[in-house]
């Protein structure tokens, strides 16, 4: 009777942080079946006092915010932590931790200043008033492309180049690479990128590079360092992607602008229709909160 006392008792710690069911409720029942045995009491008090120790473990570590921590994590999904409005996101890696690999998620800075960068891995229409919207802020911006988006739109890539915008290296064919572990496979990622970028513009192509969905790990970076690239990660970025779930103008909004803060890298992607239709008045609305719209050349040059 203990034994299944102690395992209601952990299966219900484990599942009630995502059910609503008191647990007072839970622990009158257990009391009054066992009340007239001291002995198993006591030893139901002291397994549940652990497990209670164990609970509030696993509530700190999942609602507590993320601390900016070292970039020796073999492998993991870049993230943020939203801390205070209009300051800079701790991320998993700090801004010296990553510098060491080249690789940058924000600017270390008090100015207004910020930089825009899309993830480019297919067109569906919304990329021309994306590049309109930029003409006319006269915004630089790093489109980072997978290998077809080049292959299918070399017109608006040279569109790209002669407005003054970075094209950059979203791989080939857009893999979890922290799951390649050798130099040959990786840098065939990058080279095939290159070698189509070529092929349309007759230049090399800037070795900036972006890890598809953020997806790294520590061997990677040093791995496209050796290559000669600069790996950008982003500290402002929201849902819109999902092209049957695109976000309304006022819920884009309510992410983007509270969020924003000096020496951001704002991460948005091309194929949103929500991008394409609120980004001349969010860039406004940014110049109006006395943002300025720089070249993510910068990082790399200073």
């Amino acid at each position: 009777h203990l034994m299944a006392l102690i395992f209601c008792l952990l299966t219900y710690t484990e599942s009630n942080i995502y059910m609503e069911i008191p647990m007072t409720s839970f622990f009158i029942l257990v009391f009054h079946y066992i009340k007239k045995s001291r002995f198993l009491c006591s030893l139901l008090l002291l397994a549940g006092a652990f497990t209670l120790g164990s609970l509030l473990g696993i509530l700190t570590g999942t609602l507590s915010p993320t601390k900016e921590t070292s970039a020796s994590v073999q492998s993991a999904s870049w993230g943020l932590s939203f801390q205070e409005e209009g300051k800079r996101p701790a991320g998993n890696a700090t801004i010296d931790d990553l510098k060491q690999y080249n690789a940058y998620y924000a600017s270390d800075t008090d100015e207004k200043i910020l930089y825009l960068t899309f993830d480019a891995g297919y067109e569906n229409g919304n990329t021309p008033a994306i590049l309109e919207a930029l003409k006319k802020h006269q915004a630089p911006a790093v489109f980072f492309a997978v290998g077809n988006f080049i292959k299918d739109n070399p017109d608006l890539i040279k569109r790209m180049i002669t407005e003054g915008h970075i094209v950059g290296n979203h791989t080939m064919t857009h893999p979890d690479m922290s799951q390649i572990s050798s130099m040959e496979s990786f840098q065939k990622e990058l080279e095939g990128v290159e070698e189509l970028y070529t092929s349309v513009t007759g230049e090399p192509m800037t070795k900036f590079y972006r890890p598809p969905r953020g997806v790294y790990s520590t061997e990677n970076l040093s791995m496209a360092k050796e290559l000669g690239y600069s790996t950008f990660f982003w500290s402002l970025a929201y849902v819109d992607w999902i092209q049957e779930q695109q976000p309304s103008k006022e819920e884009a909004f309510q992410k983007l602008i509270p969020r924003i803060h000096p020496g951001a890298i704002v991460l948005l992607h091309n194929t949103s229709s929500t991008n394409a239709a609120i980004l001349d008045e969010l860039l406004t609305k940014w110049e109006e909160m006395g943002y300025q719209f720089h070249s993510i050349k910068e990082l790399t040059e200073a």
